[in-house]
């Protein structure tokens, strides 16, 4: 069994109540319980998620984790072992159907937009995995993501930043096509307009990438239909500030702090108490 730490919340990222309430069920069970046995975990797994959302909330280095929180070794070695097993990823996907079903959706998506995002990259980031956006004037990563109509997170890819959009596109589009085989219609930009990638998608993957184009008559900044519900979801990505800048080693890492952000952003919305009937 797990020895609590006596810790009390402090911090704005540390998990509400009703949140931990959503998360705990989702998370694996601990060696101890499993039949082949092992080690009891020495600490709260609630003060092990609260250290990874204040790291991803405040964007400081792993070593920099305030003294109230489990040593930097353990948060980061459970940060890690649940991105190789999945556990992010589950419990990002529960959620968001959760959300998807409450607005009045079904849990499985139909259609999708995708975009993506170059972000510049620390020292850590090694040379082989980074690269300069020209068109950005950004040297670092590119995370290419795909969403649903209402903006929640679908798949993430990261690249180095000089990969073309539509060289990315395809492999996005065959993560999206494996993990919703439902979705036939996809929503892209003109960086996406390549007849190669428009015709393999429908030929190969059977999903048509419908392209939202600007109008001549367009001046300034312009709300376009679809395009405007990824551009809000790179939004909440960056309201997290590790997902501001890359700092992570290998490229996974970043698409698990990618995932974090909306499980921070989706558990609060589900924890949200129901408006009182007037």
């Amino acid at each position: 069994m797990a020895v609590a730490t006596g810790r009390s919340p402090r911090y704005p990222s540390d998990l509400r109540s009703e949140q931990w309430a959503l998360i705990a069920p989702l998370l694996p069970k601990p060696a101890a319980d499993t039949p082949g046995g092992g080690r009891p975990e020495v600490w709260c797994r609630r003060v092990v998620v609260d250290a990874i959302f204040y790291l991803a909330d405040n964007g400081c280095k792993w070593r920099a984790l305030p003294v109230d929180f489990p040593p930097r070794s353990t948060v980061f070695g459970i940060f890690t072992r649940w991105r190789r097993f999945g556990v992010w990823d589950q419990v990002h996907d529960v959620l968001r159907d959760r959300v998807r079903v409450a607005e009045g959706r079904s849990p499985e998506p139909t259609a999708a937009i995708i975009d993506s995002q170059s972000v510049r990259a620390a020292e850590t980031v090694g040379k082989g995995s980074r690269g300069w956006d020209n068109g950005k004037k950004c040297g670092g990563r590119k995370r290419h993501i795909a969403v649903d109509v209402l903006g929640l997170l679908l798949v993430v890819h990261v690249t180095a930043a000089s990969v073309q959009d539509r060289d990315a596109a395809f492999v996005l589009l065959q993560r999206l096509r494996l993990l919703y085989w439902k979705i036939s219609l996809v929503w892209a930009d003109s960086g996406y307009d390549y007849g190669r990638l428009l015709d393999g998608a429908k030929r190969i993957l059977q999903v048509t990438v419908q392209i939202v184009r600007r109008t001549d008559d367009m001046t300034g900044f312009v709300v376009l239909p679809r395009r405007w519900v990824v551009e809000r979801t790179l939004s909440w990505i960056c309201q997290r500030r590790r997902c501001v800048r890359d700092y992570e080693r290998l490229p996974e890492n970043h698409e698990a702090m990618v995932t974090i952000s909306m499980i921070m952003l989706m558990s609060r919305r589900l924890a949200r108490p129901l408006p009182r009937a007037a």
